[in-house]
């Protein structure tokens, strides 16, 4: 996996049972991070037994591997992620052997009722969770109805959209969890738009337009030429991309350009 989402129940509901018998999410956070931080103590003490007759025998590899798991066991005893030990860049590979658990970034995903949602601020437990996750997992939450999306399952595009309307909200709170996880992994979005279809690419955040063009298509990165752009929101006001020329805001864009998340792009390219 590339991250983790914890969903966290914010709401109460007499007929929906909590194991724990009491609606905490900051207790049910502590919990699920307790266990995961013992997974990965297992995982680094099994490999610290592994590697010990090496080390003991001077070998250069294993010596280098038990400093940097010895270093990261202290660290994970204290309760602590490893995602928030500083290492070397040596120690970060030493560590990506194991897929640690509590290494891989993390959002949290407030869990409310269908009617918290439009007024999820005033929540208490929803900014319980924001500010202990903040402080102490150095992460963010976001806020969703999981009965809500249950809803919109079963409706229409068009539907959909005028539940949210009568809900008091313009998007579901997954829409927000799907940006913050891209944001979190450092991904971004760009658009290629035709008579016949738009469609979504996904890239890395400071990948130039070239690099973007060969998510498309090799041959477009290959022969690359130039990329005409425009920003989403820009194209959207404007209404259409000769508006948006008119006013200045579509722009060519050479090999150096990074491209930034909502661009809409026609590529030109010559192989």
């Amino acid at each position: 996996m590339d991250a983790i989402v914890q969903v966290v129940r914010c709401f109460e509901d007499p007929d929906i049972h909590h194991l724990a018998g009491s609606i905490d999410p900051i207790r049910d956070i502590e919990t699920v991070s307790t266990e995961l931080v013992l997974a990965d103590l297992e995982a680094v003490h099994q490999r610290l037994e592994k590697i010990a007759r090496d080390a003991r025998r001077g070998d250069r590899q294993a010596l280098a591997e038990e400093t940097a798991l010895t270093r990261l066991q202290r660290h994970l005893n204290a309760g602590n992620p490893a995602l928030l030990l500083d290492r070397t860049p040596e120690e970060r590979v030493v560590a990506g052997n194991f897929f640690l658990l509590t290494d891989k970034p993390t959002i949290f995903a407030c869990n409310v009722k269908e009617s918290e949602l439009a007024r999820q601020d005033g929540n208490p437990r929803v900014q319980e969770v924001r500010d202990y996750v903040k402080r102490h997992l150095a992460c963010e939450a976001v806020v969703i109805s999981a009965q809500i999306e249950s809803d919109l399952s079963d409706l229409s595009p068009g539907e959909a959209k005028e539940f949210l309307k009568e809900l008091g909200v313009e998007e579901s709170g997954v829409g927000q969890l799907i940006r913050a996880t891209y944001h979190l992994l450092g991904l971004r979005t760009f658009f290629t738009a035709s008579e016949k279809e738009v469609r979504a690419w996904t890239i890395h955040a400071g990948d130039t337009a070239p690099k973007a063009a060969g998510v498309v298509h090799s041959d477009f990165e290959r022969g690359f030429i130039k990329a005409e752009t425009v920003a989403h929101d820009d194209l959207m006001k404007c209404g259409s991309i000769a508006a948006a020329r008119e006013q200045g805001l579509y722009r060519m864009e050479g090999k150096e350009y990074v491209v930034q998340d909502g661009d809409v792009m026609l590529f030109k390219f010559n192989v």
